[in-house]
């Protein structure tokens, strides 16, 4: 059976809605009167089915991700029919363990693009294996190969095994590229929310480490900051749905084992290591109102003062992961078409 990353979604809030409790039709009712003025008209419709899916909030809590947390995931059945999928461990950096990946569209003997890709969840959350929809979509669109990475989640593992896991991957892709069918030029790091904040920390640690050339990043509204909703509160209403300051904070303390913001350590967070330079250009999308958007602005400002080519989409009134809940309207289908067409030229 497939996943694709909105039947993943909507898998995770239907479970998430019958571990809430019942709340009573005076809050529900309460509830409805919700103003959504400064959502994009195309995404109201969208948030009302969110509402539901989450017990009557628009929100995770804290306590829902810890429930989330529970909750098993159902990996694709490879082969998949015209788009091969084949799942396979590889070995992991020096004192790391094994790592599971996912490759999706292999053809030997070509010379295509490639895409590393890390699936999202706030660092706590998700496995390659729901993102197999969206990663064979992307094969297809692109003509190219995808390896989704199986990175460990914290807070059980910290960011020192994440990117180390990750690492392995874009190195095992890179140094096997002619039996993907990859040019080993043109491979990209991809991500959504916590896999665009991996994907940013992988095109730094290979810029670090000088082994393996990364041709492009793709951030879709990434987590790049810890800062946010820590010790910067973002006005009202960003971050008011889906992921909140509250989230941000128990994601990004699970990943670095400390308090967020905490101004004494900055590995780990893409935004605030010392110099962004010599980056590979990049792909920025995101929400007026997503939680991220001032960070993923500001990054994006800070690779353009290097002079690195970066597009940057910011779409009014969206919020976070708004391409997932209401995926057939107009907005969603355009930021889509920017993202492809961002990676098509720079894989071509």
């Amino acid at each position: 059976m497939e996943i694709s990353r909105r039947d993943a979604i909507a898998a995770m809030a239907a479970a998430l809605a019958a571990m809430l409790p019942v709340r009573a039709n005076t809050q529900i009712n309460e509830s409805k009167a919700l103003d959504l003025s400064f959502v994009h008209p195309e995404l109201r419709l969208a948030v009302e089915t969110m509402r539901d899916s989450f017990g009557g909030k628009t929100h995770l809590a804290v306590k829902d991700i810890l429930a989330l947390r529970k909750l098993a995931s159902v990996d694709p059945d490879p082969p998949m029919a015209h788009i091969p999928v084949v799942k396979r461990s590889i070995a992991g950096m020096p004192s790391h363990p094994p790592v599971t990946i996912y490759i999706i569209n292999a053809r030997a003997g070509r010379k295509r693009g490639g895409i590393v890709y890390m699936h999202g969840g706030g660092f706590v959350l998700g496995r390659a294996g729901e993102d197999i929809g969206a990663c064979r979509e992307l094969a297809a669109a692109l003509d190219c190969t995808v390896v989704s990475v199986d990175y460990r989640l914290a807070p059980e593992a910290r960011y020192t095994a994440s990117v180390e896991d990750n690492y392995a991957a874009l190195r095992w892709v890179y140094r096997n590229a002619d039996d993907l069918g990859i040019a080993p030029g043109r491979i990209a790091v991809m991500g959504e929310s916590a896999g665009g904040g991996h994907a940013a920390l992988l095109a730094i640690a290979a810029r670090d480490r000088r082994e393996v050339p990364v041709a492009f990043q793709c951030l879709v509204y990434p987590m790049l900051d810890d800062r946010t909703g820590s010790t910067r509160m973002a006005p009202s209403p960003i971050g008011s749905l889906v992921w909140t300051a509250e989230a941000n904070r128990f994601g990004w303390r699970s990943l670095l084992g400390r308090e967020a913001g905490n101004p004494d350590l900055t590995a780990g967070v893409p935004a605030r290591q010392e110099t962004l330079s010599d980056l590979p250009p990049a792909w920025i999308g995101v929400g007026s109102i997503d939680l991220f958007v001032q960070e993923d602005i500001a990054y994006a400002e800070r690779l353009l003062a290097t002079a690195i080519p970066t597009e940057l989409t910011v779409v009014p009134g969206a919020y976070h992961a708004f391409q997932h809940f209401a995926p057939d309207t107009r907005v969603a289908k355009a930021f889509k078409a920017s993202m492809l067409a961002s990676l098509q030229t720079a894989l071509a």
